[in-house]
């Protein structure tokens, strides 16, 4: 038993080397390419097409300054620079009524509902 696993052990760390040689451009590529300026605020931008009416689960949280109000829908640009339409309803918690240039912080579903903003 033990001699073949001592014939079988080289062999296996030939194909690990291998394998690992063959891959590793691959994946160093790979790596280069999805280096790609991600951020959650853009992401919630784009996740707010089509807009939730009532509160859900908390997807997540950000601070930033009150630029429009339509409605019942508040465009906040947080301080990186991007503009979220965050909407607000009987659902939000929220201790006063904000005006534009406050300074707000949302905890939004994914679609874009404020569950509370402060």
């Amino acid at each position: 038993m033990m001699q073949k696993a001592k014939k079988i052990l080289p062999i296996l760390m030939s194909v690990l080397a291998i394998v690992t040689v063959t891959m590793a451009p691959a994946l160093a590529k790979d790596s280069k390419t999805k280096k790609s300026s991600y951020s959650p605020t853009k992401a919630a931008a784009e996740a707010t097409v089509s807009h939730d009416e009532k509160p859900g689960p908390a997807w997540r949280t950000f601070n930033g300054t009150v630029k429009k109000i339509e409605g019942n829908a508040y465009t906040v640009e947080d301080y990186e620079g991007n503009h979220v339409k965050v909407y607000v309803g009987q659902g939000t918690k929220h201790l006063r009524q904000k005006k534009v240039g406050d300074t707000v912080r949302a905890e939004i579903t994914r679609g874009g509902f404020a569950n509370s903003i402060q």
